[in-house]
C-alpha cells in the first residue's frame, strides 16, 4: 500500500468509524442549541462527561442493568441543564456560554479528585472491569458479531468496532429523524423564532425561557448519549477525555456541515474526522514532523480549520446564510 492509499484509508475509517459517529450525536445536540434556538453552549462536553459517568456508575458500583444506566446518563444531563439554564437563560448570551465552559472544567476536576476516587476512579477513571462484568457486560453479550476481525474492502473492524460503529450510525439516523420532526412542528418554530428574535416571540405570548430550557434539555441528552456510546465503545472513560477542546471539534464539525441543517452534523462529523485522521497519518507517514508535535499539530489544524470556516464559509456546506446567528 502506497502512501496516498494508506492516508485515504486511514481518513474513511475514521470517517465512517464509531467516533465520527459519538462526535455526530455531540454536534446534534449542540445544533439544537446553537443552530435551531441561539444558545451558546461552550461545555457540551460536560454534558457527554454526565452522561458517560452517570452509565458507568450505575452499572458498575450499583450493578444495575445496563438500561437503567442509560437513564441514570440522561438524568444526569438534565439534571446539568437544569443548573445551568435556570439562572442563566432569562440573562444575555454570553452568560449560559460563561457558565457552560466553566461547569465543564468543573466536573472534570470534580470527577478526578481523590474523594470522588470511590465512585469514578479519580484520574484513571473506570475501566470495563470495575464491578463483575463492568459497564459493558450487556453491550458485549448484545453484540451479534463473533469475535474476529472483520474486512469490508480495504477496511477492516474488530467485532467490538463494528458494532459499536452500527449503533453509533443507527443512533445517528434516529436522532436525525427526531430533530427533522421536531423542527418542523409548532415547537420548533417557536425555536427559530426566538434564535431570531427573542422579544418578538416574547411579545406573541410565548414563554421564551421554558423553550430556551427545553432546547438546552434536549441538546445536553444528545450530548448524554454520545458520552454514553463513548464509553461503551472504548470499554473504559476517565476524566481527561472530556477537555474543552471536545466541545469545540463539535463546533467545527457543526460549522463545516452547516447550523441549523439537519443532515450538517452528520456530514460536517464524517469530514471532519476524514480530513484530521488523513493528516494525522499523513504527518506520520511522511515524518515531517517530529512525533511529540503531531498531537500539538492536530488542534492547529482544527483552529486553522475553524477560522477558514468562519471566515469564507460560515454557512457550512449544506448551510443558508440567512440561518446563522453569529451574534447570538
Amino acid at each position: 500500500m502506497d502512501a496516498i492509499t494508506a492516508i485515504l484509508v486511514s481518513g474513511i475509517n475514521s470517517a465512517i468509524g464509531p467516533t465520527a459517529a459519538i462526535y455526530a450525536l455531540a454536534a446534534l445536540g449542540l445544533n439544537v442549541h446553537y443552530g435551531y434556538t441561539g444558545l451558546l453552549n461552550f461545555g457540551q462536553v460536560g454534558f457527554m462527561l454526565l452522561g458517560a459517568y452517570g452509565m458507568a456508575i450505575t452499572v458498575s458500583i450499583y450493578e444495575q442493568p445496563l438500561w437503567v444506566g442509560v437513564l441514570a446518563g440522561f438524568a444526569a444531563s438534565i439534571a446539568l441543564a437544569l443548573a445551568l439554564g435556570a439562572p442563566t437563560l432569562r440573562l444575555r448570551a454570553d452568560y449560559l456560554a460563561i457558565s457552560t465552559i466553566a461547569a465543564a472544567e468543573i466536573l472534570r476536576f470534580v470527577f478526578r479528585s481523590a474523594p470522588a476516587t470511590p465512585f469514578t476512579g479519580g484520574p484513571f477513571g473506570i475501566p470495563s472491569q470495575v464491578g463483575g462484568s463492568g459497564f459493558t457486560g450487556t453491550w458485549n453479550a448484545l453484540n451479534p458479531f463473533p469475535p474476529g476481525r472483520y474486512n469490508l474492502g480495504f477496511l477492516s473492524f474488530t467485532h467490538t468496532r463494528l458494532w459499536t460503529t452500527l449503533v453509533g450510525w443507527a443512533l445517528v439516523l434516529l436522532v436525525v429523524a427526531l430533530v427533522w420532526a421536531l423542527m418542523r412542528s409548532p415547537w420548533g418554530r417557536v425555536l427559530k423564532s426566538i434564535r431570531e428574535d427573542e422579544d418578538a416571540a416574547r411579545a406573541l405570548g410565548k414563554n421564551v425561557f421554558a423553550y430556551k430550557m427545553q432546547a438546552l434539555i434536549l441538546g445536553g441528552m444528545l450530548g448524554g448519549l454520545s458520552g454514553m456510546l463513548l464509553a461503551l465503545g472504548q470499554a473504559a472513560i476517565a476524566p481527561d477525555q472530556f477537555l474543552p477542546q471536545v466541545t469545540f471539534f463539535a463546533y467545527t464539525i457543526l460549522i463545516m456541515g452547516g447550523a441549523a441543517t439537519v443532515w450538517g452534523p452528520v456530514v460536517g462529523a464524517a469530514l471532519f474526522w476524514f480530513l484530521l485522521s488523513s493528516v494525522e497519518r499523513g504527518l506520520i507517514i511522511t515524518d515531517m514532523m517530529p512525533s511529540g508535535t503531531i498531537g500539538p499539530t492536530r488542534l492547529a489544524f482544527v483552529g486553522l480549520l475553524l477560522v477558514l470556516l468562519m471566515a469564507f464559509r460560515p454557512q457550512g456546506l449544506l448551510g443558508n446564510k440567512q440561518e446563522m446567528m453569529l451574534d447570538a
